[in-house]
């Protein structure tokens, strides 16, 4: 075989091999590049979400019409307590609907403890477990509760409702009922209760 055909030979080995080492090296760097463009949870929904718990575990205190300065969330709605659960007695559950008038304040699994606002005593804001091992917000031993009839912001229509064993009142800074408000305590000490008061809650 001729010198120039060997070397002709020797080329076009050299070439496919080369070729061969591109493309591999090209298919690794496309599979790099793929494994890396994961779907990461966006920054700004977590601290959205994070924001919004904390919100509904603060307590801090508002001045309502008719009612005084009284405990609110960090959403703004009105807290209340039931009359019969003082000490951290529950029994407004999910099983007897309560809590689908009354939505209870549960801490997010991890969280062991309320955030304290301004204007409330930060003593008196604790925790009571339930029988499920839950951790629910208290202040002053009472569990503490939203009402479904506050459509918005710095009302207090649960005020005075008597349902579920006790009677629904919002919470002064002081941790005891607020005495002051639209509903009567008792609807049948009041021959025409007003709606907000007989509305089957």
């Amino acid at each position: 075989m001729h010198t120039s055909q060997l070397m002709n030979r020797g080329a076009r080995r050299w070439l496919g091999t080369g070729a061969l080492g591109v493309a591999a090296a090209l298919a690794l760097a496309a599979c790099s590049k793929s494994t890396t463009t994961g779907t990461a949870s966006s920054p700004s929904a977590s601290a959205s979400q994070t924001a919004s718990a904390d919100a509904a575990i603060t307590v801090t205190t508002a001045s309502l019409p008719g009612v005084g300065t009284v405990l609110v969330n960090g959403n703004g709605q009105t807290l209340y307590l039931l009359s019969s659960e003082q000490g951290g007695k529950i029994t407004c559950t999910d099983d007897n609907g309560c809590t689908k008038v009354w939505p209870d304040t549960e801490l997010p699994s991890g969280t062991t403890a309320g955030i304290a606002g301004t204007g409330i005593q930060a003593s008196l804001l604790s925790t009571v477990k339930s029988a499920d091992g839950k951790l629910y917000l208290t202040y002053n031993t009472f569990p503490l509760y939203t009402f479904s009839g506050d459509t918005k912001t710095g009302t207090a229509a649960g005020q005075g409702i008597t349902s579920f064993g006790g009677t629904w009142s919002a919470i002064t800074p002081a941790g005891v009922a607020a005495t002051t408000g639209s509903a009567p305590a008792s609807p049948a000490a009041n021959p025409s209760p007003k709606p907000s008061s007989s509305g089957g809650y």
